[in-house]
């Protein structure tokens, strides 16, 4: 064990080649769309058995339906007519339908607590001065990239931490184009240390609101510049990870395999010398995904409206609109759920369903009133309440996901030496040796 707490200070690979190369120009502006030709490689099919297990699970979701009268009616409408949702819940399910009940129920109760699609921009706003969580780019398959980087942390760990990744969850998903429902996850570590490291407990709750409530939205998680403390952590949990999750997740890959350079970070062996500026970051997120002040949606006009999911943001309010409105709504899941070049469901899809028509005319009738405010009091006791019962065993559950298309990096180990900013002071020893001490207790 006294191996994993040595310093490494052998000089990162990736940081020489940066300063090699030659110096561009700052860019602070984000990339809303991906490069030409990335797009999904593996699109999905599923056989009429399966199909049959879909319509029977999305009969059972739509019976679960808030009346018309409740302000948050229009919005759970919105998020079971996605084409791809009760796809992407079978297939968590292992197309087991009694389970896939339990997972889409649980989800809807979750999110008529958190209300995650009306979180408000400057409710979370003062969590994203920093760039702790920035999202820019696209991966080789057109999943939008999550850059988190907990060395930015800027803030008191407090509930309001939590909406700000979901809140940028959120926002990832607008950023898919169509036919891409996976998001692509970088963890940067560089510069954190055990003080602004998220707690065990912060990092288990995201776990349980991330496989819980975006199933099948995790397309690859890459943890890049490790400090020997969390290199420790990880190599002491991996032994209880299931494999398919561990096929999502690459540890110092090289990026450029998997990420189109001009889209990549320059500190990555990219093209992109990017410099975060929290105004024009901020604004760009609030202008492409059409937030309102109140957590809602703003159409061309100005007006309060509600745009299908599905299709992106880019597709629902520009040239596309009818068209991505009409798809979103279909009655059934798309014959490959990942495919942009699959035919649509216009196509394939005689007539909307009654369910669609119905949020048509919902969207049509919205008003003001009708979009209500983020109601998080209760979440957080609930959520500190779960969390605080957790079991280890359940905790593996949770991680449990579908596979994944195979990257072009090997799985294994870090390829690289771990980068570290400092040799590890003496708390921070006594906080790794503390860290894998839980997980030994709690196995």
């Amino acid at each position: 064990m006294s191996s994993l707490f040595k310093s490494r200070s052998q000089p990162s690979s990736r940081r020489a080649s940066v300063a090699d190369q030659t110096a561009r120009p700052f860019n602070s502006e984000i990339f809303t769309t991906p490069e030409p030709g990335c797009q999904p490689k593996n699109p999905i099919t599923y056989t009429p058995e399966q199909q049959s297990k879909i319509e029977e699970l999305r009969e059972y979701a739509f019976s679960l339906l808030l009346p018309e009268s409740d302000p948050y009616h229009v919005w759970e409408k919105r998020f079971l007519s996605d084409p791809g949702c009760i796809p992407r819940y079978m297939r968590a399910a292992k197309w087991k339908l009694d389970n896939g009940k339990e997972r889409i129920k649980g989800t809807l109760e979750w999110r008529r607590n958190f209300k995650p699609e009306l979180i408000q921009a400057s409710d979370v706003g003062p969590e994203a001065e920093t760039g702790k969580i920035i999202l820019n780019g696209f991966d080789n398959e057109g999943r939008p990239i999550l850059y988190l980087r907990p060395g930015r942390e800027n803030q008191k760990t407090s509930p309001r931490q939590i909406r700000h990744l979901i809140f940028h969850l959120e926002r990832a998903i607008d950023f898919m184009p169509p036919g891409v429902e996976t998001v692509m996850i970088i963890c940067d570590f560089a510069s954190a240390t055990s003080g602004t490291t998220p707690s065990i407990g912060t990092a288990r709750q995201v776990l349980t609101i991330l496989q819980k409530h975006y199933v099948e939205r995790m397309g690859r998680a890459i943890v890049v510049n490790i400090p020997w403390f969390i290199n420790a952590f990880f190599q002491a949990i991996t032994p209880f990870l299931d494999p398919v999750t561990k096929d999502k997740m690459r540890f110092n890959p090289k990026l450029p395999e998997l990420v189109p350079v001009a889209q990549l970070d320059e500190e990555f062996a990219g093209e992109n010398n990017f410099k975060f500026d929290y105004d024009t970051y901020w604004n760009t997120i609030i202008q492409f995904c059409h937030l309102a002040p109140d957590g809602g949606r703003l159409d061309k006009n100005g007006e309060p409206c509600v745009p299908p999911m599905g299709n992106g943001a880019k597709a629902a309010f520009e040239g596309s609109a009818e068209t991505a409105s009409a798809n979103s709504l279909r009655d059934g899941p798309p014959a490959t759920s990942d495919d942009p070049a699959a035919p649509s469901d216009a196509s394939s899809h005689s007539k909307t369903s009654p369910q669609a028509d119905e949020l048509h005319s919902d969207m049509q009738n919205l008003s003001v009133a009708q979009n209500p405010l983020p109601d998080h009091a209760n979440t957080n006791s609930a959520t500190d309440d779960a969390r605080s019962t957790d079991s280890f065993e359940s905790a593996k559950e949770r991680l449990s996901v579908e596979e994944a298309p195979v990257a072009k990096t090997a799985e294994g180990p870090p390829a690289g030496p771990v980068v570290f900013d400092h040799p590890p002071s003496q708390a921070e020893q006594q906080q790794a040796e503390k860290l894998m001490q839980d997980v030994e207790k709690t196995a």
